[in-house]
Parts: C-alpha cells; sequence; structure tokens
C-alpha cells in the first residue's frame, strides 16, 4: 500500500463515514486497521472517468479518477449469508512522480439506495 500513495503530509483520505485523515503516515494507518478486520473485502470499480492535468500537449502529471466502489465483503455474516455488498462514489486525485502514478488524496462516500415499496408509491 505504501507504495501507492505520496510520501507527503499533505496526502488525504477520507473513508466513508470517517474524518478525512491527513499525511502518509495517518493514511498507512488506516488502510492497515482496515484491511486487518475485515476477513475478506472486494472492490469492483465501475462508471471509472478520468481527467488528466495539464491538457494539450504537454505530459499529464495529475489525473482526478471518479468511479462507483461496488463493495463485497463476508464481514460479520453467518456462513449461510456469505457475502453482503454496499456501494460508494470515490474521487481520487493521482500524481506522476518518478515512480509512476501515485495518490495524493481519496474520498470516498456511501451510494445511499432507496427501496420504494409499490404500495409506498400509490
Amino acid at each position: 500500500m505504501a507504495s501507492l500513495w505520496v510520501d507527503d503530509a499533505d496526502t488525504s483520505c477520507i473513508h466513508p463515514g470517517a474524518l478525512p485523515l491527513r499525511g502518509t503516515a495517518q493514511v498507512l494507518r488506516s488502510w492497515t486497521v482496515l484491511m486487518a478486520n475485515v476477513g475478506y473485502i472486494q472492490f469492483f470499480l465501475t462508471d471509472v472517468e478520468v481527467t488528466t492535468f495539464p491538457r494539450g500537449d504537454a505530459e499529464p502529471t495529475t489525473a482526478v479518477i471518479t468511479c462507483t466502489e461496488n463493495i463485497l465483503s463476508g464481514e460479520g455474516l453467518s456462513s449461510a449469508e456469505a457475502f453482503a455488498g454496499g456501494k460508494a462514489v470515490c474521487t481520487s486525485i493521482l500524481v506522476k512522480e518518478h515512480g509512476g502514478w501515485k495518490f495524493w488524496s481519496r474520498h470516498a462516500s456511501p451510494i445511499a439506495e432507496l427501496h420504494i415499496d409499490d404500495e409506498d408509491s400509490a
């Protein structure tokens, strides 16, 4: 995970429903805790859009990526239930460094899925 993030005091990460984290050490610690406390988690990315800067003929040095994270997890479920899912919308800012593209900022927010019964819509 450390190889994916810029090593800088200004990096930031906001996990769904959490407060902002600042600095690479805090960001990496949050991912370590998240992964250590989840037996199984998988992310399926959809609706991916990428915009790079600067535009034109110059080589891009910054990328803004938006997507939907479709999250599959087995955490906290009985073996009969197997898996549960959720969705988050995510915006990531990556910068190009000598080692390639790295995260500078990431913000994910949960997507509330509303289920309206037919009786409620009448």
